[in-house]
């Protein structure tokens, strides 16, 4: 699984780098044609939101193994009970809206077994609106911890996003806060709980991917 560490994930190279280039260009050319500046500093610009979108910080959390973190950094806009429709049961749900302002990088949320990965083709509608959770596109990950207990982490695309990138494997071992994929360009995350869990965050809380507690698994 792809875990790097470097400043900028790779997924935002094939934006970046052409960007950077065609800047470059622009600006040699505007030696000759002064009227290319502007442009060039638009283009500039570009890159900069580019890399600040693509950033990818180091995370670190010293919290108890049965410790749930946020997947990604964000507000949390639901809160309460749900049933995940892929294990058929009622748990707890807790859903992450990232702006186009936040890291985007998802994180694993708890150390477990990937036991199954979905991915469903779906529409764009704004991730604050429920009916995303069933109607939009969206990749999830159904994890089992070393205990046995079952939690489901699920990628939602949004109005801007269109394209969800996971690199979790099918029995992959995972380690709680390492990195698993990231949605472009603005989305949300949903996790859900065995509703024994304790649950940590409130509506509105800001959440750090990595490191923010959502809850105790029981």
């Amino acid at each position: 699984m792809r875990n790097r560490s470097t400043p900028i994930a790779a997924e935002g190279l094939p934006f970046l780098v052409p960007c950077l280039g065609i800047t470059l260009l622009l600006v040699v050319l505007a030696d000759k044609l002064p009227l290319l500046y502007p442009v060039a500093g638009f283009t500039g610009l570009v890159a900069l939101f580019i890399a600040f979108f693509f950033r990818n910080p180091q995370r670190n959390s010293s919290e108890p193994e049965n410790a749930v973190v946020a997947p990604a950094d964000g507000v949390v806009i639901y809160l309460g009970p749900a049933v995940e429709e892929h294990l058929g049961t009622e748990m707890t749900k807790i859903s992450i809206f990232m702006s186009v302002f936040n890291v985007h990088i998802n994180r694993v949320p708890v150390s477990a077994r990937v036991l199954d990965i979905f991915y469903t083709a779906g529409k764009f509608l704004d991730v604050r609106d429920e009916r995303a959770t069933f109607e939009n596109e969206r990749s999830g990950l159904v994890l089992e911890t070393a205990t046995g207990l079952k939690l489901v982490v699920v990628q939602v695309a949004g109005l801007i996003a269109r394209r969800i990138v996971c690199y979790a494997r099918q029995g992959e071992q995972l380690e709680r806060g390492k990195r698993y994929g990231l949605i472009r360009f603005g989305s949300r995350l949903d996790v859900y709980l065995p509703q024994a869990s304790a649950v940590k965050v409130t509506m509105g809380q800001k959440t750090v991917a990595g490191e923010t507690v959502l809850g105790y698994l029981p």
